[in-house]
């Protein structure tokens, strides 16, 4: 099976976050793709109020259709949660697993409030949300505390569309059950961003598949290493030898 991974970014960001990711997943000989969502970075000039996640979710998919990607190890990070599982409701064909870093894991009708309902207090009146304030060590931004890293986040930041947490997520392709999933927690966060206990068995009825990262949220800037290696193992596929190079 030849593995290709696809990450994608959470709210605020872009996928510039994977820069320091890339390059270690990419020496393993796997193609890695990290599309930028539409309404940030890049394309922060189409964000509009009809911005949400079936717009995202459509981002997502016609990578997938357009690059004819098969098997892939498909990453979402944090609000990019509720986008793979969209995609997976989708095109479930064409993934071989999901992978929900610190990320929100909706059950099918729900929304991002749903899944974590501190979000509510951050919507506001309006219908974008700038991104959250840097916080005291070790929380930092987003879980960044070097000055430098800090700085470099900061030129990928802009503001999230309130529609994105408002759609509800919809699971009910029955082929989605049978993906396996694996969900990797960051165990340095803020109090009242509790996550979900995920379920003894996947819906696909295996053990379900939990790893720790001793990094803040945005692991993929502070802990590389450690995330690569973790998805250089999740992508190893059942009963076969290890397929790096």
């Amino acid at each position: 099976m030849a593995i290709t991974y696809v990450l994608v970014h959470g709210a605020w960001h872009t996928g510039q976050c994977w820069a320091r990711v890339v390059p270690r997943l990419a020496a393993s000989g796997r193609p890695v793709f990290t599309p930028t969502l539409t309404g940030y970075g890049e394309t922060k000039h189409l964000l509009n109020p009809d911005v949400g996640l079936r717009t995202h979710t459509a981002d997502v998919v016609r990578l997938l259709v357009e690059a004819d990607l098969h098997d892939v190890v498909l990453v979402g990070h944090s609000y990019a949660g509720l986008v793979i599982s969209a995609v997976a409701n989708e095109v479930p064909e064409r993934i071989a697993r999901l992978v929900f870093l610190d990320a929100m894991v909706p059950a099918h009708g729900e929304n991002g409030i749903d899944v974590m309902p501190i979000t509510r207090s951050m919507l506001g009146t309006g219908w974008r949300v700038p991104p959250l304030p840097e916080l005291p060590a070790p929380f930092g931004l987003f879980g960044v505390t070097d000055p430098g890293d800090v700085a470099w986040l900061r030129t990928m930041l802009s503001d999230q569309p309130i529609r994105c947490l408002e759609e509800p997520v919809a699971l009910d392709n029955p082929a989605l059950r049978e993906i396996p999933r694996t969900h990797i927690h960051c165990t340095v966060k803020p109090d009242g961003f509790d996550r979900r206990p995920v379920p003894a068995v996947q819906p696909n009825g295996e053990p379900a598949d939990v790893r720790e990262l001793a990094a803040g949220h945005d692991c993929m800037i502070t802990a590389p290493g450690e995330l690569a290696e973790l998805l250089l193992d999740v992508g190893e596929p059942v009963g076969a030898g290890s397929m790096r190079s």
